[in-house]
């Protein structure tokens, strides 16, 4: 029987002879010396697939290394579970909560009375390594949910159980185990330990990272990178969490089943609200007077530069607030990707030399013409906006390289204040099992695309690669120059996201490219409870700039 095989990406399928039925993983062993990478996912008929399942059928077969994202959290779930069975050969039953992507890594907490030594985390690592090297199987174990519920209380964790209990349409639990240590992850994993050759841990205060290479290189640890101000915002993220009562998923579920979502949801804004405040009160205090703001897409930015604007005005300033838009180069001189086509996101679209040249002028009280861009026939307009600002008055900047110095490299630092903002956390779903931020972010944008761009989900997914890589080109490395850190997230987001983003998902269709990623979404968001009314959310609210009702951004879409 002929089967249809592709081996790396770009490439085309090629037909291939296999008796069926057959492992996956038999075929990646036969292979796998024609790939760069190990492989650790197959794509059947588009959707992700374990190594370990067998095939019976004829079908279209794409073996998938840590270049893709799906075999990218194949390699984070399984390199978890490793982990977390290391901890407890060398330490115990003690408690083991994975918490949020840190300094190029996952953030671990093991909740002993005392934090753990160096010493005791080399021994960690050292089991982890032992593990790795004898290639143990790790073992899908499906239970029904009864059966799942006992087993998480007999392992003390109530979140577990208490989530399970509730998701009444869910039959089956999957579990996977090595040796004697099972556990339940919402993914996907490799057959065996021996696929996670890459990996190391590193002491952080009281935690512990495990760190893993990136998607663009999967064969070696990247840099590590001391995020303290980014620390200090998950410390705040938590603190918040404990405010609020709402620690884990089935805690956010409880509050919506129980009538108390008004308060969480006024709550969790307050404290937005508050940030910004001393946001604000810092920027007066340091005088500054040019305010860049930058993040990745779907933050919230523009949401956020006006609520500080408005806060700035409670401090008796009057802020000017403006975008980096306008400054795009000619489109005739706008620089060509790799792909051909025109790149829009680099710093060299900008017309860095204007843009610095009219700050300047605002900044001496000198009166400036700033251009407007004319997305139609790209070019900049001028004579529209003749502009003046006071000695005191702060000018707010939003914008892609809004931290990147190469951006305003004539401006003198004593002026600048850069705010990077970003949703840093998610609820987690309990203690080793996270939402990446990426994926709220996503959902955030696709709701937002949809509602003023006509998109689909499938065209969101299907662009989200290249968002990404602009990101980690422009975005990601300045984020450590910010002076502040905003956390963009909110604790009821994915319960008010699901209501708009679930019909939207289940229309990418078994067949299409994206359906494997929405399917993976669609899995994980059925947990969240629907927050039904949103006449508690606030106009001024982050949330409005992707739902609607925004009282910023809704004039301008």
């Amino acid at each position: 029987m002929k089967i249809l095989l592709k081996l790396q990406p770009g490439e085309e399928y090629e037909r291939v002879e296999r008796t069926l039925p057959f492992r996956l993983e038999d075929l990646v062993k036969e292979y796998g010396s024609q790939t760069p990478y190990t492989v650790l996912l197959a794509r059947v008929d588009g959707a992700d697939t374990e190594l370990s399942s067998e095939i019976s059928n004829e079908c279209s077969i794409e073996l998938l290394d840590m270049r893709d994202r799906s075999a990218n959290r194949v390699y984070q779930h399984s390199l978890s579970l490793i982990y977390l069975k290391a901890v407890k050969d060398v330490i115990g039953d003690v408690p083991v909560e994975i918490e949020n992507s840190l300094n190029k890594g996952l953030y671990t907490e093991i909740c002993t009375q005392r934090p753990v030594t160096e010493a005791q985390m080399r021994s960690i690592e050292k089991r982890m390594k032992t593990l790795v090297e004898e290639d143990l199987p790790i073992v899908c174990e499906e239970y029904t949910r009864e059966e799942a519920i006992k087993i998480w209380g007999e392992y003390n964790y109530p979140e577990k159980s208490r989530l399970l209990e509730r998701a009444t349409d869910i039959k089956l639990a999957k579990f996977y185990r090595i040796e004697g240590y099972r556990n339940f992850f919402y993914g996907l994993m490799a057959p065996s330990t021996g696929y996670m050759k890459y990996f190391e841990l590193k002491k952080c205060r009281r935690g512990i990272i495990l760190r893993f290479p990136y998607m663009t290189k999967p064969d070696e640890i990247p840099e590590y990178v001391d995020d303290k101000k980014l620390y200090v915002a998950f410390g705040e993220a938590k603190r918040w969490q404990k405010l609020l009562s709402v620690s884990y998923l089935d805690d956010l579920n409880k509050k919506i089943r129980e009538g108390e979502a008004k308060e969480l949801i006024l709550l969790s804004e307050a404290l937005h609200e508050k940030k910004i405040a001393e946001i604000a009160d810092k920027i007066t205090k340091g005088r500054k007077r040019i305010i860049l703001i930058a993040g990745p897409s779907s933050s919230g930015k523009t949401t956020f530069a006006r609520r500080l604007c408005v806060q700035l005005r409670v401090n008796g300033l009057k802020p000017l607030y403006m975008g980096t838009d306008d400054y795009f180069v000619e489109r005739s001189q706008t620089p060509i990707g790799e792909d051909g086509q025109p790149n829009y996101e680099d710093l060299e679209a900008i017309d860095i030399d204007l843009f610095n040249d009219n700050m300047n002028g605002l900044l001496r009280g000198k009166e400036v013409d700033l251009p407007e861009f004319d997305f139609l026939d790209g070019t900049k307009r001028f004579g529209k906006r003749i502009t003046s600002v006071t000695g005191n008055q702060p000018i707010v900047i939003e914008g892609i390289h809004a931290l990147n110095d190469k951006l305003t490299e004539r401006i003198s630092a004593a002026e600048k204040f850069k705010i990077y903002i970003s949703p840093f956390t998610q609820l987690n779903v309990d203690v080793h099992n996270r939402i990446p931020t990426t994926d709220a972010r996503m959902l955030r944008r696709m709701v937002r695309d949809h509602k003023y761009r006509n998109h689909t989900a499938a065209e969101t997914i299907a662009q989200w690669p290249k968002v990404r890589a602009g990101e980690d080109k422009n975005i990601f490395p300045y984020n450590g120059q910010a002076d502040v850190l905003f956390n963009s997230a909110l604790v009821y987001e994915l319960s008010l996201l699901k209501k708009y983003a679930e019909p939207l998902l289940k229309e990418v269709k078994p067949g299409q490219l994206e359906h494997s990623e929405a399917a993976r979404m669609l899995n994980f968001i059925k947990f969240f409870d629907v927050l039904e009314d949103e006449h508690n959310i606030p106009n001024n609210s982050i949330m409005r700039e992707f739902i609607g009702g925004s009282v910023f951004t809704e004039q301008n879409k």
